[in-house]
């Protein structure tokens, strides 16, 4: 076997200026819709980067819509995109990549890493997935400190809005799919440090009903409930649990109404699909606007149904299962036993597999937690999981492993 341990050797050296490079990514809010922190953000992630040469793009994506408080479509502003190419020449073409907006406010009190001993800390993103970015930087120096960093390319590309379903880089993901060969995702592991194997996919969807103010007292007749005629939607959309084997359906915010002595005229909820098969996607449609009909079809009443499927559920082809074999070969040679689940959570592994790339998502850091104050990661997860990687591309490059493509 070809000797890998004194560039493996580096990256434990490097723990402690991961630790600092983490601490100050975690400790800059960039939540989704905070713009702001997501420009200062990228700009650290920017000069982080530079050193590993390649051509650095920032790219600007389309706004967000969803609905507003009114029923009506609003546009938000979504941050910037990273992407980084290095040798797009070479005949063997990786992807590399994770987001960098995370899902805490920035009025949030969730805004400071705490070392909470020696080998844990807590912070907002330190898992999810602002450990992985640190992962990803590491693992490609390390590859571009060995003698066969020439013999394959690479392509970064580092997103701002995952968290919301990858909207406004979606095609950018479409894009690095079609010129690359396989990819490999920096999200968090589970919290014993197994892998995702097969994933869900989801959607996103607001419904809107509206109906008919009046005095609650002297002419409730005249009116037209909308949070009653909301509330049976949500019953009937909820009873979708169970039907289909992998379907579920989340109600998961609702608003509408006023002074309880006016009868309401608008009510507005946004709820989340998950589908385990392609096909799971038109069952659901068909029972969503089923469901809508029934409401639609009361006197005064309107229900409106705005919302997509983000993501695809990622399907293991050949491809994919001979990567996540090789993964596993590079974990036992580093003493890890690699264990595989099926996960109902999304990532933008989703948006590469439908589009043809077979990747491995959840490269990054051990930790857990994700998406609460309770956040945390294992600090030797840095190190362990970035020698992972780079052994897997330490490999590629010097032709011990072979990508065949397709």
């Amino acid at each position: 076997m070809i000797e890998y341990a004194s560039y493996l050797d580096w990256i434990d050296k490097q723990h402690e200026r991961m630790y600092q490079a983490l601490i100050a990514l975690a400790d800059t809010n960039s939540c989704t819709l905070n713009t702001a922190g997501l420009e200062k953000v990228l700009h650290e992630l920017s000069d982080l980067f530079r050193p590993l040469g390649g051509e650095q793009e920032i790219i600007s994506l389309e706004p967000l819509k969803q609905v507003g408080t009114r029923g009506e479509i609003e546009q938000i502003a979504l941050g910037k995109a990273l992407r980084i190419r290095k040798r797009p020449e070479s005949s063997i073409q990786v992807f590399l990549g994770v987001h960098m907006d995370t899902v805490f406010p920035a009025d949030s009190p969730f805004q400071k890493t705490v070392r909470v001993d020696h080998s844990t800390v807590n912070g907002p993103g330190v898992a999810d997935a602002k450990g992985g970015l640190v992962v990803l930087m590491i693992v490609l120096e390390a590859l571009e400190r060995s003698p066969w960093a020439g013999n394959i390319g690479w392509e970064v590309l580092i997103n701002p809005d995952e968290e919301v379903g990858s909207p406004g880089s979606a095609h950018l993901l479409r894009e690095s799919a079609k010129r690359n060969h396989l990819g490999l995702i920096y999200e968090p592991t589970f919290p014993d440090g197994s892998l995702a194997a097969e994933r869900k996919g989801n959607g996103y969807f607001t419904a809107v009903v509206r109906g008919k103010a009046a005095h609650a007292g002297r002419d409730p007749d005249e009116g037209r409930n909308a949070i009653r005629a909301m509330a049976d939607y949500v019953q009937a959309i909820d009873n979708l649990n169970g039907q289909r084997d992998g379907v579920t359906v989340n109600a998961g915010f609702i608003e509408g109404g006023g002074p309880v002595n006016i009868v309401p005229d608008l009510a507005i909820l946004k709820f989340n699909v998950r589908i385990a098969r392609l096909d799971d996607e038109i069952w659901i449609q068909k029972e969503l606007e089923k469901a809508a009909k029934v409401i639609n079809d009361r006197d005064g009443l309107s229900l409106e149904l705005h919302g997509q499927f983000l993501r695809k559920p990622k399907i293991l082809s050949k491809a994919n299962r001979r990567l996540m074999h090789m993964i596993s070969e590079c974990g036992a040679d580093l003493g890890m036993r690699l264990q595989w689940h099926k996960s109902g959570g999304c990532c933008d592994g989703n948006n590469l597999a439908s589009a043809g790339l077979p990747n491995v998502d959840n490269l990054g850091v051990r930790g857990g937690n994700i998406h609460s104050e309770q956040e945390y990661m294992h600090l030797d997860s840095l190190t362990e999981r970035a020698k992972l990687s780079a052994l897997f591309l330490l490999k590629l490059a010097s032709g011990y492993v072979k990508w065949t493509h397709g």
